[in-house]
């Protein structure tokens, strides 16, 4: 198989996966426990934690760990209502459904809640969040960069109006962390998101940043581990392998890059090569690395795919059982049904090789003209 899905996840990193067995086989100690074993244990996390404050530019003081970016969001976007206890939030309309579920929860709760549009390349104007701006608005979260489109967001612009405003600030950098420079100092950001299965972890791992100062209501209340912040016992063999991820995502983090972009530029010129037509599906330039979000308007992107059973990518599109519906980020950018529903995400990673790019480029152009030709 073809894999060019890592926006939906990536393989675990060999040396994740070693440090991950090695706190399985051996060193299963409960961190909260005094003895040797348990102190190790505290140790493991300790060094984590360390690991993925450097990798973003924080303390490790002000990481917290999740099981998951959808429980690292959640936890921002409840806790600091709840916190505040009423109020107005704001995010744009293309966040993910980790986002907008637990703000569509927010408003049956009686918070307010507004969705910034984006632009046609999928990317949100500061100065719509600014316009968006009320007297009692407690939180802005917009995403860093997007899932489908990979369209980067003006985080650190938009940092800035929340710290003009003085209004906290939250990004989701799930997609963006080992493919971008991620900083929160330069973000400007209060809050962030990350999930270990994006960057080479393992599934069922994730960490919040948390700028020191701000506060949240918990989600869950119990033994007070992750200092007070988090209850439960600690995942210690998923946190051992996110803090070598992050080790490995801030090292190597140019040579990805390059190794990245370069194939995902080869990827879109041979299939405009094959289909002059083709639409691209967010910015040319601010864009992840690895992302190419392309529309064969007139065709059904499902239908190309279920076409090439070697090849693993996503749709643009939600399906729900045997209906096709367009993507709502592509809808929200101005995409029209036909060209939405032709969308194909291909998303590429550190373990990709050109071989497997050229060899996909030649599979889906084939599907395309064969799908053409009506046969």
């Amino acid at each position: 198989m073809i894999y060019l899905d890592y926006n939906a996840t990536t393989p675990v990193a060999p040396e994740a996966a070693e440090a991950l067995l090695a706190h399985v086989r051996g060193e299963f100690g409960n961190p909260s426990s005094d003895y040797s074993l348990g102190r190790r244990a505290r140790e493991a996390v300790e060094r984590s934690r360390q690991e993925v404050a450097r990798a973003i530019g924080a303390r490790p003081e002000e990481i917290m760990f999740t099981g998951s970016a959808t429980e690292a969001n959640n936890t921002v976007l409840k806790g600091v209502a709840w916190h505040f206890g009423k109020g107005h939030l704001i995010a744009s309309a293309v966040e993910h459904p980790a986002v907008l579920q637990p703000l569509s929860f927010l408003l049956s709760e009686g918070f307010a809640v507004t969705l910034v549009p984006v632009d046609g390349e999928g990317r949100v104007d500061p100065d719509e969040v600014r316009r968006a701006l009320r007297p009692d608005t407690i939180l802005i979260s917009i995403m860093h960069a997007n899932n489908e489109t990979g369209a980067v967001q003006p985080i650190a612009e938009i940092g800035a109006v929340a710290r003009e405003a003085g209004v906290w600030f939250h990004t989701d950098a799930a997609q963006s962390l080992g493919k971008i420079p991620v900083n929160v100092e330069e973000l400007q950001v209060d809050f962030l998101t990350l999930a270990g299965h994006k960057c080479y972890a393992p599934k069922g791992v994730g960490a919040l940043y948390v700028r020191s100062g701000c506060d949240f209501v918990p989600l869950l209340h119990g033994g007070g581990q992750e200092g007070g912040r988090r209850s439960g016992t600690e995942n210690v063999p998923h946190l051992a392998a996110l803090g070598e991820a992050c080790r490995l995502v801030r090292e190597r983090l140019v040579q990805d890059q390059k190794h990245m972009r370069a194939l995902r530029d080869r990827l879109h010129q041979r299939l405009q090569e094959g289909f002059p037509s083709l639409v691209l599906n967010g910015p040319q330039e601010e864009r992840l690395p690895n992302t190419l979000n392309v529309s064969f308007s007139g065709l059904s992107g499902r239908a190309i795919l279920e076409g090439i059973p070697e090849l693993a990518a996503s749709l643009g599109a939600a399906c729900h059982g045997a209906e096709e519906k367009p993507s709502a980020v592509l809808t929200a950018m101005g995409r029209s049904p036909e060209t939405a529903l032709g969308a194909v995400r291909l998303s590429v990673g550190r373990y990709t090789t050109a071989e497997e790019v050229e060899r996909a480029a030649t599979l889906i152009i084939a599907r395309v003209r064969k799908l053409q030709k009506g046969s």
